[in-house]
Order: C-alpha cells, then structure tokens, then sequence
C-alpha cells in the first residue's frame, strides 16, 4: 500500500495524502458475497429520533460477508485476489477453498495472489501467515489476530489494519494475551485466531484534505459546546470566548473526562490481568 500525495493545485489538495490500496486489478466482488446497505439509519432509532449523533449522508456502500469463523476445517484454500472493502481499514483475501467454495477474510501481511492457506484443528509442522488455528496450537510470541473471545463465535478481537496481538502463554486451558491496545488479558485456550499481521498498516497516516471528505464517508460536522447558548449545552455562553469555567460535559451533563466507562459488574472482567493504562487488576 502506498499513500499518495497531490500537487496543490487546489485548496483540498494541499493537505490531502490518502491511501492507494493495492487491489487487484479488474476485480469486482462477488455478488453472492455482498448486500446491499444503502445509507444506514443516520444515528436515529426505529423511531426516528437521533440516538448517535454526527452520522448521516454519505456514498451508499456494499456490505461484504467476512469469514470470521473459519469453519472450513482440513480444506486448502488458494488466495485469488485482493479486494477493497469501504467498510473496514484493512483489504479482503478472496479465498477459492479446493471444493469451489468461496469466502472473504481479512488480508494478512505476507500473503500474496497464489498462496494457500488453511484452518486447522492440529498443530502443523510449519507455520504460515494467514493460517487459522485454536489458540492452544499457536507458540508464544506469535502475532496473531481475528481472535475470538468465546469458541465458535467468530472473530471478535484485534481486526483493523496494521494491527496484531501477541500471544504470552497458554496455561490450564486459557491463553493470555497482549492487545494492541496495551491490555493483558485472557481467553479460552479453545478459541480460533489466524496468525500473522493485518494488512494496510500505512491506513491511519492519510490526511482528507477538506471537510468534504469527511461527509463523503458519513461523517457530519461536530459543534463544540462552549460555541453554543447556555439553552444549548451547559459549557455554552459567556462573555467572549470561554472554556466553559468547568469540567468537559455532554450535552447532558455527564461527565465527559475521567469518568470510568467500564462496569464493574461486567462478566469478562475477571479475564483481564493489566488493563490498557498499565494497572494491575487485584484480585481477592
């Protein structure tokens, strides 16, 4: 993948430098594999009030069926093409599995046109990226992503571009691991992850350029809050500009920084060991 930059010779030219994905050539989706999605709902629910704001507008898209599951045990697939996807950051891998069948995945790094790749249930003698296996057959330090936080339930964790986690030990049926994000935790050892590094890891070093960009993908303006009326928002008003003379707050009045996000009740909890801000989990 390579970014590419333009001549200025337009006012969103100056800072624009986006990224060129290196698809293949003449190669269009399979329409048994897309649907259609049109514009979304624009941040409103079925009753038509906005629930997530800033969305709306936007180039109608087509949304492709990934293979998370990697269900396809024991059947060599060859790697046909590279697609764009305008749902995600990272390209697809169309895979032609030996028995006609075929299915999209993400785009692993050092994976090209012609290579085979395969989902095991057994420990193979030599490891390949692109390869999908349970946690408890992959050696520790690999890189790995498309993990699953719960077996059979498809890849959950670690699936944008340029991103991997590594995997630190398995250990009485449980595999610990660290994220992108920084955080230690652990899942079932029984639980799938291909192995390798996402594609397109130059995705987050492009610049739009203009604004319009931003609508082009959906995306509406954003109004702060201390340009608005005290009717408005509660950091709105003042004589001049101001700050707001408080915490950061919604619209609402929550809090908008240093507030935990994370319920203590949750489940999964008890499965992480460092959280992504480097604090040890006690444990009673």
């Amino acid at each position: 993948m390579a970014i590419i930059t333009n001549n200025p010779v337009t006012a969103g030219c100056r800072f624009k430098s986006l990224w060129r994905p290196e698809v293949s050539p003449q190669c269009r989706p399979m329409r048994a594999m897309t649907r259609g999605r049109g514009h979304g709902s624009s941040g409103r629910n079925c009753y038509g009030r906005i629930t997530m704001r800033r969305r709306g507008g936007g180039h109608s898209r087509l949304l492709r069926t990934v293979d998370f599951m990697r269900t396809k045990i024991g059947v060599p697939a060859r790697v046909q093409a590279f697609e764009y996807d305008p749902n995600r950051s990272s390209l697809l891998a169309r895979l032609a599995y030996r028995d006609g069948e075929k299915r999209y995945v993400p785009a692993p790094n050092g994976v090209a046109v012609g290579s085979t790749v395969q989902n095991l249930d057994s420990k193979p003698d030599e490891f390949s990226a692109g390869m999908s296996l349970p946690l408890s057959m992959i050696p520790a330090a690999m890189p790995v992503h498309c993990i699953e936080l719960y077996p059979g339930r498809g890849a959950q964790l670690v699936r944008c571009a340029g991103v991997s986690a590594q995997l630190l030990a398995v250990e009485a049926g449980r595999a610990t691991l660290k994220l992108p994000s920084g955080e230690i935790r652990t899942v079932d050892a029984r639980c799938r992850a291909t192995i390798g590094v996402i594609g397109n890891g130059a995705h987050n070093q492009q610049s739009l350029g203009k604004a319009g960009r931003n609508r082009w993908l959906g995306k509406r303006p954003r109004v702060r809050g201390v340009a608005m009326n005290p009717v408005d928002h509660p950091m709105g008003g003042g004589e001049g500009r101001t700050s707001g003379g408080g915490h950061p707050v919604s619209p609402w009045g929550q809090l908008a920084k240093g507030l935990p996000t994370r319920k203590r009740s949750k489940n999964s909890n008890c499965a992480i060991v460092v959280r992504r801000n480097g604090r040890k989990i006690k444990r009673k």
